[in-house]
């Protein structure tokens, strides 16, 4: 079994103490490869560090929307940043309109960017939406004119509507350990709808750890179990499951390369 988690923060100070024992529980439990996902421009020379040392690491470069205020995207910087072999995605870019850590103009406007961005490198876009559905389906259905936006809803908590137009779009939705959790039955009647080829799954570690580890710090080896969750739901053994979602991710992501 092979099974990849899509997206988690591997840079991120909750990994300083135990990292390599945290890769090592990763492989122990068939998470053969990962994406660690950049926040913030100024930290990534931190990100590529860690998808430079390990074979099956790989990285996106972008802005969460949380920093568009203190960091502004340069089209130019990020398009030169994405062609090292192993910046594979956008992002992470979109909208939170829970927090409110950044003002909306500057969330939409470092949207926009991401998106230009994604179109003109070809690599898929990863979307943070958080109480944003809306103006994220707006934005993204008025650049998708063409029909050349890819990518990734990630860490999905939204609705069937939601769901249902970022399908039509072509998007992937991706699941989290949120969706193990009791109250989140909205979410897993949204997996059972999503089509297979369109799943992927994720850690988004080190936060929203799945149940049974729910409250600890998250880490890439705990994907099993929102593994486990996506495949009873869609009616697939654990191993099926794992093969499909894998392939999807090497799909969408198709600048990742598996190394044995």
């Amino acid at each position: 079994m092979k099974v990849i988690d899509s997206h988690c923060h591997l840079d991120f100070k909750e990994f300083e103490e135990d990292f390599k024992e945290v890769l090592e529980r990763a492989k122990n439990n068939n998470v053969i490869g990962m994406q660690t996902i950049c926040t913030k421009i100024s930290e990534f020379n931190k990100i590529i560090s860690i998808a430079d040392k390990e074979k099956n690491i790989w990285c996106s470069i972008g802005i969460h929307p949380h920093n568009t205020e203190k960091e502004k995207i340069s089209l130019e910087q990020i398009y030169n940043l994405s062609k090292h072999h192993k910046v594979i995605g956008i992002g992470e870019t979109g909208l939170d309109y829970y927090y409110k850590n950044s003002n909306i103009s500057c969330q939409k406007e470092s949207f926009l960017d991401h998106i230009k961005i994604s179109k003109e490198t070809g690599l898929p876009l990863i979307i943070h939406d958080r109480e944003a559905d809306e103006d994220i389906i707006k934005l993204l259905e008025n650049e998708n004119k063409n029909n050349d936006i890819k990518g990734v809803i990630h860490c999905f908590t939204s609705s069937k509507n939601m769901a249902e137009k970022a399908l039509k779009m072509g998007l992937y939705i991706s699941f989290s350990g949120i969706i193990t959790f009791k109250n989140a039955e909205n979410i897993r009647e949204c997996c059972k709808m999503v089509p297979k080829d369109k799943i992927l799954i994720e850690t988004d570690a080190p936060f929203l750890a799945p149940v049974p580890n729910r409250g600890r710090r998250n880490e890439p080896s705990y994907i099993l179990e929102t593994l486990k969750t996506v495949a009873e739901l869609k009616g697939e053994n654990i191993k099926k499951m794992a093969k499909i979602t894998t392939n999807n991710f090497l799909k969408l992501f198709s600048k990742a390369t598996l190394k044995t």
